[in-house]
């Protein structure tokens, strides 16, 4: 499956994966076969954090 490349629509759709269908950035990751570092790195470029807590990007 192909991820979103623009950050912000990137953002809404890992949301709302970890929101609907995970129960953390791992499970996803691994369903999705990416790379949690590049996932992350991605997003922090854009100023987004994963919250271990709330299992979402803010």
């Amino acid at each position: 499956m192909s991820i979103p490349t623009d950050p912000f629509i990137l953002l809404g759709f890992v949301n709302m994966k970890l929101r609907d269908e995970f129960i953390n950035l791992d499970e996803l990751c691994l369903s999705l076969d990416i790379s949690r570092q590049k996932l992350e790195d991605d997003l922090a470029a854009a100023g987004f954090t994963y919250d271990t807590t709330h299992n979402k990007f803010w």
